[in-house]
């Protein structure tokens, strides 16, 4: 016989749950997936399966500006690295 199944209720904000789905969703997992295999890691290592800390992570508005090559680069000098960083908005 196999084990039985029983429900969780989870709650989280809609964007949250906007932006899991679609992650989920690209590794071609549903969300009760990805959970559950979330659970089945924390047993396995008996631990939270991911490092949980307070430190500088990059919000939305840094990681865009990391990402636009218009803004940071790349350069051709120094002169021109030395300018753009000086440059005011």
């Amino acid at each position: 016989m196999g084990t039985a199944v029983t429900t969780i209720t989870v709650r989280t904000d809609a964007e949250t749950k906007r932006k899991a789905k679609e992650l989920f969703a690209g590794f071609g997992m549903d969300m009760s997936t990805a959970i559950n295999a979330f659970l089945h890691q924390s047993v396995t290592e008996r631990a939270i399966p991911f490092r949980i800390w307070k430190g500088d992570v990059p919000n939305d508005e840094t990681l865009e500006a990391i990402n636009d090559p218009e803004t940071y680069g790349p350069f051709d000098t120094v002169e021109e690295l030395m300018e753009a960083l000086d440059a005011d908005d």
